[in-house]
């Protein structure tokens, strides 16, 4: 079994590098929409789900929902978002991607995901498919792990702020086509 995981592809170097291309489409997609990386990864909740609460997203990016409101105020100012009161608790908000928003993102993503659609999927078959997901949404639950690791962990320096908010591709090598 390790002499074949060891003739077989460095599935590391292949991971790496699908995650950096995954970063860089991600930093243009932000730099397209005018927003950080914090709030694209927002975007990307909103267009996962009908609705949520600010409690729901501060959880889910790690942010204070202090950083969350004021997240939210610039989404909302760019029309990217809707904040509205919860239909039964006055007190809690909801929040949920405007039609505009998602009409424009998803004709940002449009030819990406038409691709994979008809030029990957294709080249496997339902079985290799299924193992694939496993693959992911395992790794995504081990990575998903240790994010909450690391958040317990205090920083050594404050946090980085400024900067360009979506700086260009990495130019790292690409992976195997």
């Amino acid at each position: 079994m390790s002499s074949e995981r060891e003739s077989g592809p460095d599935l590391g170097k292949v991971v790496q590098t699908y995650q950096a291309a995954v970063d860089d489409f991600d930093r243009e997609l932000a730099r397209l929409l005018g927003v950080n990386e914090t709030d694209l990864r927002c975007l990307e909740i909103l267009l996962d789900v009908e609705e949520t609460a600010p409690r729901e997203l501060s959880a889910q990016l790690g942010l204070s929902t202090g950083s969350v409101t004021a997240m939210l105020d610039r989404l909302e100012k760019l029309g990217y978002l809707t904040r509205s009161p919860h239909p039964t608790d006055r007190r809690k908000t909801v929040v949920r991607a405007t039609a505009d928003f998602t009409e424009h993102a998803y004709g940002l993503m449009a030819p990406f995901l038409h691709d994979v659609t008809e030029r990957l999927l294709p080249r496997y078959t339902p079985e290799q498919l299924t193992v694939i997901a496993d693959f992911f949404a395992r790794n995504r639950d081990i990575q998903q792990e240790h994010t909450e690791r690391l958040r317990q962990i205090p920083a050594s320096h404050p946090p980085r702020t400024g900067g360009r908010q979506a700086p260009g591709p990495r130019n790292r090598a690409t992976g195997p086509k």
